[in-house]
């Protein structure tokens, strides 16, 4: 009976004498008799050499594949997608970053429930392949632990990707001459791993421990390391216990679980990005989550960890002094995580975290209650006539908490990022690029070359930049994306003029355009809808399916 539960699927594809093809092309890849009878562990790997976040994750695949196989399942490892976000960044091809999300879900999802596998283990490196592994278990529901493939070192002088980045706006300024420029870039990315600081992929994949999908300690540890070898091949046996249990992805992604997540991202001063994944995340499970939520958790919850892009250290540096463990278990302790929720361990949260030591004395990165960062959350969600269903910020007070300016108004990211580096845009400007979301991209971009050319002429606290698009987790500066609804779709920010005020309030929560509900309304009926930039391909059927960022931009709504 046992083995009849944990082989729900796989005995609907081998068992019996009408299946005697489909076990003939499985002797084909190395199946024998006894195979036949385990539970079948699919292995989804993100593997591809196109970018440094993904690069090493086949030998990680193969070392889930031997955990799971030694614990008594048999295992198929099989291939999704990646995009690199930071290889696309600023061109055309960033447009099809956050579908990429959706194809690495529709792909997990597909191989998954046709093949019949019982269990999977999915394994991501690159921002979108967190949150797009995490959406194909969701709906397979099927018995299953997520791995994240660990960290970049850092670079030579501490640098990293962002150093690239705003090395660039540096040398627009003058700050910085052409050899240094090429200096960074040659050493900023010294091997495999995801970007080293609380940017988008290190922020995902806290998150998704701190939700209990993940083995303790996946998210923070190097991705060229004996620990991170040592959990690969413990998530592929871990499925084998998961299976007996019947433990499912629904059972352990409940609504406190997802409060844990948002917990965590916010003590970490995570990436914005993770407003728009965890929504999507829990539309997918079925799980009710708002922009409100992360409001209502962001006024009890201080931002703890002195983490890049607007701290100090990188993410190897938290896994030197123990990780995230001793992090949730202070949560914990203050009464901020809720210790019930079911993990991929089979134990409750606060029975993994029993044992957890507390950080070493004298570390400073991440900071007792007593001293935070910030008080209470630097993830802000503003409403107000600009964004009349809301807007994420992402301020941490460093560059303040309230910004008026003047509206420079560009409809693409190019035409922001010229006008940046050549002078044009000057202190006192609020930057409003727009047609950049979800569907007016179509695909919602990230800003991080504009805000980092921002940063490196040293205008970070001088000028703001709103969207509707998004930001890399490694964006910082006085910076509003997701505003919704999104220009192609009528909303307020299509309708912004040259020269309009705008303020930012990120004490109150409000991002406001100075122009009266009569002006508004005489630009709306003058306001034509813009043609559809794609009309056949992956980016037509995108925008054509893609829902609002306030719910998370999922394409599989009813």
């Amino acid at each position: 009976m046992a083995e009849d539960k944990r082989r729900r699927y796989s005995s609907q594809v081998v068992d019996g004498l009408g299946k005697s093809a489909s076990r003939a092309m499985l002797r084909a890849v190395g199946f024998s008799d006894e195979d036949f009878r385990k539970p079948q562990v699919g292995i989804a790997s993100t593997w591809s050499n196109l970018t440094p976040c993904n690069m090493h994750i086949n030998r990680l695949a193969e070392e889930s594949a031997a955990g799971a196989d030694d614990a008594g399942g048999k295992s198929l490892i099989f291939n999704t997608i990646t995009v690199s976000d930071g290889i696309a960044n600023g061109t055309e091809g960033m447009k099809y970053s956050l579908v990429s999300r959706e194809v690495i879900a529709d792909s997990i999802e597909t191989v998954a429930g046709c093949e019949g596998f019982d269990g999977l283990v999915a394994i991501g490196g690159c921002d979108k392949n967190m949150p797009g592994c995490m959406m194909g278990l969701a709906r397979l529901n099927r018995p299953s632990v997520f791995v994240y493939g660990g960290t970049i070192l850092p670079g030579e002088n501490h640098t990293d990707i962002i150093s690239v980045f705003e090395a660039v706006g540096a040398h627009a300024q003058g700050k910085l001459e052409l050899i240094d420029v090429k200096q960074i870039e040659e050493t900023a990315i010294p091997g495999a791993g995801s970007c080293g600081g609380m940017y988008t992929a290190n922020t995902m994949a806290s998150a998704i421990e701190a939700m209990g999908m993940s083995l303790p300690g996946s998210s923070a540890q190097n991705a060229v390391s004996d620990t991170k070898v040592a959990d690969c091949r413990a998530a592929g046996a871990a499925v084998l216990n998961l299976l007996e249990q019947d433990i499912k992805p629904s059972d352990i992604m409940t609504r406190e679980a997802f409060e844990n997540a948002i917990t965590v991202v916010i003590a970490l001063g995570g990436s914005t990005n993770a407003v728009l994944h965890l929504l999507a995340m829990a539309s997918t499970v079925g799980v009710e989550l708002s922009l409100e939520d992360f409001a209502e958790i962001g006024k009890r919850v201080p931002v703890l960890a002195d983490l890049r892009p607007s701290g100090h250290y990188m993410m190897s540096e938290l896994v030197a002094i123990g990780g995230i463990q001793p992090l949730i278990k202070m949560l914990l302790e203050r009464g901020l995580v809720y210790g019930g929720c079911l993990t991929v361990t089979g134990k409750t949260l606060a029975e993994n975290l029993a044992d957890v030591e507390p950080y070493p004395e004298g570390q400073d990165i991440i900071h007792a209650f007593d001293n935070p960062i910030k008080a209470d959350s630097h993830l802000r969600i503003l409403y107000g006539n600009l964004a009349p269903t809301g807007a994420v910020a992402k301020i941490t007070g460093k560059e303040g908490t309230h910004f008026t300016g003047r509206a420079r108004v560009f409809h693409s990211e190019e035409e922001a990022q010229e006008k940046i580096l050549d002078g044009t845009v000057v202190a006192g400007d609020v930057l409003v690029i727009r047609y950049e979301g979800p569907k007016g991209g179509p695909g919602m971009r990230e800003m991080l070359s504009p805000t980092s050319a921002i940063m490196g002429k040293g205008l970070g606290s001088d000028v703001a930049l709103i969207t509707d698009g998004r930001f890399s987790g490694g964006s910082h500066g006085f910076v509003v994306g997701h505003i919704t609804p999104e220009a192609a779709e009528g909303g307020p920010i299509a309708l912004v003029e040259e020269g309009d005020t705008i303020t930012i309030d990120a004490v109150s929560n409000r991002i406001e355009l100075g122009v009266s509900d009569q002006e508004l309304e005489r630009r709306r009926q003058a306001w034509q809808p813009p043609g559809p930039r794609f009309t056949r391909g992956v980016l037509a059927k995108y925008a054509r399916t893609v829902g609002s960022a306030s719910t998370g931009a999922v394409t599989d709504l009813p």
